[in-house]
């Protein structure tokens, strides 16, 4: 019974100090509104990252074309770009072939399209693909199925075609068994790849396109009915001088590769490096990047941040704690009769302490559940106005509202026990 008196007792305190007490619970609402708010953006940032992980697959390695331009020199003449046969299907034969670490090669040849289908019209991107292609980027049929073998083989007129195709030529209808037309070859539509949900920046900095939106064909599909870019390569010798510098001369534009082991990344990646420049003529019309170590060299620098983030919102916290303890200090010395008429009518050391500590606490916990509050709402107005994803856990919260009783107890005994010690009889005599 004595504790809840010594409760009431505290709530009353501060119910009459309601100013004092709100300003002094403002540091601990800032403090935990900022604890929750950097780890929601911290959290939501570690898994967009994830989903990046996702979208390449694991163990890939990237290589893409890089157009080799004309060079000119300080005195303006122009030195002509050494001929390259360029990133081909004979490249990706190799690398399967001499490469023991190589687990597949998923070649890919992108071509700007117009999809027709009764009247209605989309600009889309023809792609030209293996079956490894869905597996090392992680992607599913939805409806249909995938190439078979004999489609793979003869180049027949079949498609594969995204979600944002469906829904804009066929809206709610099953494409499956039916054709569109890519420019000028009509195809039979036999899958459906299902939704890939990405962010736009998350594609954006992977340099990968929207799955949802391609038509795919098998490779052979692609440089038999639509363009094989590598027959311009024999033009070209013969005509050097009327070389277009921005015509792209590779039959490919891209290979995903997947090494069989995450150690052998690295080393794979070199190999794979020299053998391309040989076969190139010594021409880099190509790039090569490994999207999982940049992906964990990005996320050790956002736990980096996350900890400097952590950091600061602790500071706060720990300022809102000593605004406590300072402002409990300066109500002990207002209280010094009041005090000492409690200790007069019996009220004992501990009966004060506890007073005090409650008092310290309540402050705490009502600023806590206010800046749960506010932390929730800045969580979401910096994913609305700065388009960063933030996601707030469970664990976050009652993280930071633990932490805020905490403080609230802890800075509390400090006054309390300097109340409870002043003598009583001292303290009715004090003006």
């Amino acid at each position: 019974m004595r504790i809840f008196s010594n409760f009431n007792t505290a709530l009353e305190a501060v119910f009459t100090n309601r100013l004092r007490a709100l300003l002094t619970a403002l540091g601990i609402m800032f403090g935990v509104a900022a604890v929750i708010a950097m780890l929601a953006i911290g959290t939501g940032a570690r898994q967009e990252l994830l989903e990046q992980m996702k979208l390449i697959g694991s163990n890939n390695i990237v290589v893409k074309t890089v157009l080799e331009k004309d060079e000119e020199t300080p005195d303006k003449k122009t030195i002509k770009r050494t001929f390259s046969p360029g990133l081909s299907m004979e490249d990706v034969q190799a690398i399967e072939t001499y490469i023991p670490t190589v687990d597949k090669v998923s070649p890919e040849l992108v071509l700007p399209v117009k999809a027709i289908r009764k009247g209605r019209s989309e600009e889309a991107r023809c792609v030209g693909i293996r079956n490894d292609f869905f597996e090392l980027n992680n992607l599913n049929i939805d409806r249909g199925s995938i190439f078979h073998s004999l489609q793979m083989k003869d180049g027949l007129p079949v498609c594969i075609i995204g979600k944002n195709v469906q829904t804009k030529l066929f809206g709610g209808e099953n494409p499956i068994g039916k054709k569109i037309k890519c420019n000028d070859t009509w195809l039979t539509i036999i899958g459906v790849l299902g939704r890939r949900y990405a962010t736009k920046g998350g594609l954006e900095n992977l340099g990968i396109r929207d799955y949802n939106s391609d038509i795919y064909v098998p490779i052979k599909t692609a440089l038999l009915r639509f363009e094989n870019r590598a027959l311009l390569t024999g033009y070209m010798l013969q005509s050097p001088n009327n070389q277009d510098e921005n015509l792209n001369y590779n039959q490919l534009d891209r290979l995903v590769i997947r090494v069989e082991n995450t150690a052998q990344l690295e080393a794979t990646a070199d190999i794979i490096g020299r053998m391309l420049k040989r076969r190139h003529w010594d021409v880099p019309d190509y790039e090569i990047t490994i999207p999982e170590l940049l992906l964990k060299q990005q996320q050790r620098t956002q736990d980096i941040f996350n900890i400097v983030l952590g950091a600061i919102a602790g500071i706060s916290l720990l300022v809102g704690g000593i605004g406590i303890m300072n402002i409990m200090l300066a109500s002990v010395m207002e209280r010094i009769k009041e005090i000492g008429l409690r200790r007069s009518l019996g009220a004992t050391q501990r009966d004060v302490i506890q007073q005090f500590v409650f008092e310290a606490v309540f402050i705490s916990l009502i600023g806590g559940i206010v800046g749960i509050a506010l932390g929730l709402l800045l969580a979401e107005a910096v994913a609305r106005i700065a388009e960063i994803p933030t996601i707030v856990s469970l664990w976050s919260v009652g993280l930071a509202f633990g932490v805020s009783v905490a403080i609230g107890l802890l800075f509390g005994i400090f006054p309390a026990r300097r109340a409870a010690r002043l003598d009583p009889i001292t303290a009715l005599r004090n003006d």
